[in-house]
């Protein structure tokens, strides 16, 4: 209808203060109670824990999870290289891995095991790539 869409115009224009202002003032008028949502009540349990932990002395804990990030290519090896990243990345094309190995540095994978980030690490190394875990 004519007026919802003037309504959506003129919300559109709002900057994000005015709009959280907006919810506020919406949420008054028409009395909505904020429903915490169980991702947000996780947290607050979660804190409880290492602010425990902050009394003892810290044990440094082995990282587990890791991001592989391809930071150099071998120029007689980058057409390996490419097929790598190709069949690692699935959705990838072999024009999309070509532009992927030329700009370097690169994350391969984001949130990997150990295991995992490892055995790309090998993966790579053995076709003389330089692999960087983080």
């Amino acid at each position: 209808s004519p007026k919802l869409a003037n309504i959506v115009d003129q919300i559109s224009t709002l900057t994000l203060l005015e709009a959280a202002d907006l919810v506020d003032a919406l949420k008054s008028r028409l009395n909505i109670v904020d429903v915490a949502l169980p991702a947000a009540s996780a947290a607050p349990a979660a804190a409880a824990p290492a602010a425990a932990a902050a009394d003892e002395p810290a044990a440094p804990k082995e990282k587990t999870v890791f991001n592989v990030n391809l930071t150099k290519i071998d120029a007689a090896q980058k057409a390996k290289a490419i097929r790598e990243v190709k069949a690692l990345m699935p959705g990838m094309n072999l024009v999309e891995a070509k532009k992927f190995v030329e700009s370097l540095p690169k994350t391969l994978k984001e949130g990997a095991t150990k295991d995992e980030a490892e055995k790309l690490q090998g993966l790579f190394k053995a076709i003389g790539a330089e692999v960087a875990l983080d």
